[in-house]
């Protein structure tokens, strides 16, 4: 058994997910107990919303999941590194990463295409 550090960052630990066949970094999420101990259960990663104050099922309302295939511990027990099989974009705005744009001459350049259109995706929101 793990015996994460929740103690800091009020209960809540940073999450890297990163996609497990390309190493592709695909987003930071947070995680309290509660959406630790469901990832492990389900194989899905579940996050805890800092903004919505509660717990979320990465794809819960856009279908685009998280299969969990490896999770990594760093050193202190307090980050971590989630690989995974990506089901569609990770992020919200309709990219495959969250990272998908870059610095360039003190300006942000887009690197990607989108991969959905997030007005379609939850519009019920």
């Amino acid at each position: 058994m793990v015996d994460l550090d929740f103690s800091k960052n009020n209960g809540l630990i940073p999450v890297i997910a990163q996609d497990y066949q390309t190493g592709e970094v695909l987003m930071l999420a947070f995680m309290n107990e509660e959406a630790w101990e469901k990832t492990q259960e389900t194989g899905i990663a579940h996050y805890y919303s800092r903004t919505r104050k509660t717990l979320w099922k990465k794809g819960g309302s856009s279908g685009h999941i998280q299969k969990v295939k490896e999770i990594f511990v760093d050193c202190d027990n307090d980050t971590l590194l989630l690989k995974v099989e990506q089901i569609g974009a990770a992020c919200h705005k309709g990219y495959r990463s969250c990272f998908y744009r870059k610095l360039e001459n003190g300006r942000l350049k887009i690197m990607s295409k989108k991969a959905f259109n997030p007005k379609e995706v939850y519009k019920n929101e």
